[in-house]
């Protein structure tokens, strides 16, 4: 069976093919001669990140993993100024990151096609919210293009950059969850020259300082026209060729729907039987085209606009039928709910009250007895990996610092330390904030260096943040600098796995590993150290005593202590084994010498140890043991042990 990374590179136009979404949208930007890809992996766009990094030699394009989305955002900004085709791709979070450039570049335009990529998360399945992309879009006037299918997905990609070409703009491909993760067929279409022989493009930069040196002189020319642009671009999305109308010419009633809306509103009127009604498909949600949205209005008597989370086209739709004195009752938030991801049950239920009809199911029923049927299921809370270093190092946390000391946190795997019985995250809000967090509760709590009222021995309240490796270099830096420049007195332990484990194993400047070559390896200590930081130690979280130590000297240092925890992530290290076909120790519990104090369960919290309710004693599951030696260090009576060969 062909590998992902070899389809997205077929020369073999017409050849349907099934790709995942954002599987297409990689096929997209290599048809449309992509020569620069930047960005930082963020679930649900990570597999468009990875599978460029993959083909990026192969197809002569530069590709990076950055720092953060900020970061990526100027680099292929820089690309498109030099007149090249260059994109970079986030989740809906990491456009706040990058938001700074975003909003003040915009108005500068690009010679290159530069295509945003911003995957949303409705309904947070991976994220900390669902904000609307959309919503950054109007507010900035960038256009954006939602797909309805990964076919249509890799043809948008296409499209997105000749129309950021035509306007000199940012153009946003904005997906979801599902229109990311879906799968779907994909007709394969041309590849350029340029990408089938591996050549690399250049590019060539105009100094303009009247363009690109954002004064307030500048940004001034700037405003206008990007309003007077936004507006050639709603005209230009009349003849859009993923906007159409369909249904029933003479219908009395419409439905608009944007984007994957439109997949969904198909199903529920198949599932309603309606026929009887007139769609607007919308694949640009902003800006709305007004000539196409007339003709779709004409002899409507209401109409039911069916989008994910915020009204966007509703507002553009409802403003546009004011100001032309139409009195024609148009729904929207007032049917479909405003929060979580559509499915085809909303639209459903959207659809019928629209219409006055009874839904073919009574989903209240259904509602009742799944509610039933879930409070007879254990529930199983998501949890670290078996052999995570990680819960080793929440473990020795709470040793070193005591349970009531307060534990600012990051994003990322480690987030689940928030769950029993490691306990060891009571704030997690966005990427970096675990230290900007730590250093305002010192202050708050503690007072200043210097001042008289400062608590200090029994009444300091005592702050260990963790963050990881990846999202110390994303945005940790410069609330590390801040700390130790305002003398704080926190314990900054980094989570250092040498992987960006939870989108997929990216590599990250710790690692030293670049998709293009090797790069050079920047070393946390050593930048922890650079900044100022008043104590600095490495240790391995497999050794939990010496983990525990180091915590502790750094508690007692006056000033910020940073402790790198570092030990490869199990997860990646198992799969690197497997693959070189190596072994690691299985432990397992001496009968004779457990007590059944359950310290290893329920302190320590591995996976792979379970109660026997019938012997009381711990056991280990050898299936899922990956042998990192916690559960020996824990135990107060050496019940564990690794298997000898043979047993």
């Amino acid at each position: 069976m062909a590998k992902v990374t070899d389809i997205v590179l077929w020369d073999k136009p017409g050849e349907r093919v099934l790709l995942l979404g954002n599987h297409a949208i990689a096929r997209g930007a290599l048809e449309a001669n992509i020569a620069v890809f930047a960005a930082y992996p963020g679930t649900p766009s990570s597999e468009l990140t990875d599978t460029m990094a993959a083909v990026a030699k192969k197809a002569g394009v530069y590709m990076e993993y950055s720092t953060n989305e900020k970061v990526a955002f100027e680099t292929a900004l820089s690309a498109a100024w030099s007149g090249l085709r260059a994109m970079t791709a986030m989740k809906h979070v990491g456009l706040n990151v990058a938001a700074d450039t975003f909003l003040s570049a915009v108005g500068m335009g690009v010679e290159g096609g530069f295509v945003i990529m911003v995957a949303d998360d409705p309904s947070m399945w991976s994220s900390q919210n669902e904000q609307d992309t959309r919503v950054y879009a109007k507010f900035a006037n960038v256009p954006v293009l939602e797909p309805s299918s990964p076919h249509e997905a890799k043809e948008m990609t296409k499209y997105a950059f000749e129309l950021s070409e035509k306007f000199k703009h940012f153009v946003i491909l904005r997906t979801t969850t599902r229109s990311s993760h879906a799968r779907g067929d994909v007709v394969l279409g041309e590849l350029p020259d340029e990408i089938k022989q591996g050549r690399r493009k250049f590019g060539n930069f105009k100094k303009d300082p009247s363009r690109f040196v954002d004064i307030p002189a500048n940004a001034r020319r700037f405003h206008p026209q990007v309003l007077e642009k936004i507006e050639k671009i709603r005209e230009e999305l009349n003849n859009c060729p993923f906007n159409w109308i369909e249904g029933d010419e003479n219908a009395k009633v419409g439905i608009i729907a944007p984007g994957l809306a439109y997949a969904y509103v198909k199903e529920a009127l198949a599932w309603l039987g309606v026929e009887n009604v007139k769609i607007l498909k919308l694949g640009t949600p902003f800006p709305v085209p007004y000539g196409l949205l007339e003709k779709f209005l004409d002899g409507l008597e209401k109409v039911l606009i069916v989008e994910e989370l915020e009204p966007v086209v509703e507002e553009q739709v409802k403003t546009w039928a004011y100001d032309k004195g139409l009195r024609i009752p148009i729904h929207g938030k007032d049917l479909v709910p405003r929060v979580y991801e559509m499915t085809t049950r909303r639209a459903v239920e959207a659809i019928a009250k629209f219409l006055g009809l009874e839904t073919p199911i009574n989903f209240e029923e259904i509602d009742e007895k799944y509610e039933k049927v879930q409070a007879m299921v254990p529930p199983r809370p998501p949890s670290l990996c078996p052999a995570c270093p990680h819960r080793n190092t929440f473990y020795a946390i709470r040793r070193a610092a005591s349970p009531r000391a307060i534990f600012p946190s990051d994003i990322g795997c480690y987030t689940l330390g928030v769950l029993p019985p490691l306990k060891t995250v009571d704030t997690t809000v966005a990427m970096g904030a675990s230290i900007g967090v730590a250093h305002g509760l010192d202050v708050a709590l503690n007072g200043v260096p210097g001042e008289e009222e400062r608590r200090t021995g029994k009444e300091k309240k005592i702050i260990v943040a963790t963050i990881g490796d990846s999202t110390f270099f994303h945005t940790g830096l410069p609330a590390l600098a801040n700390a130790i420049y305002n003398r704080s007195n926190v314990v900054i332990v980094v989570l250092d796995n040498l992987v960006t484990a939870m989108t997929g194993d990216q590599p990250n400047p710790g690692t030293g590993e670049t998709p293009h070559g090797p790069g050079k390896r920047i070393k946390i200590e050593e930048v922890a150290k650079a900044l100022g930081a008043d104590y600095v130690k490495v240790v391995d979280p497999y050794d939990i005593k010496a983990t525990e130590r180091a915590i502790k000297e750094a508690l007692a240092v006056e000033g910020v202590g940073v402790v790198v925890a570092r030990q490869p992530c199990a997860l990646y290290r198992i799969g690197q084994m497997r693959r070189k076909g190596e072994r690691w120790p299985i432990y397992h519990v001496i009968e004779e010498k457990c007590t059944g104090c359950k310290i290893c369960i329920n302190a320590y919290g591995c996976p792979a140890i379970y109660w026997d309710a019938e012997k009381k004693k711990a056991r280990i599951d050898p299936t899922i043991c990956w042998g990192c030696g916690g559960c020996a260090q824990v135990c107060p009576f050496d019940a564990f042990e690794p298997m000898k060969e043979g047993e």
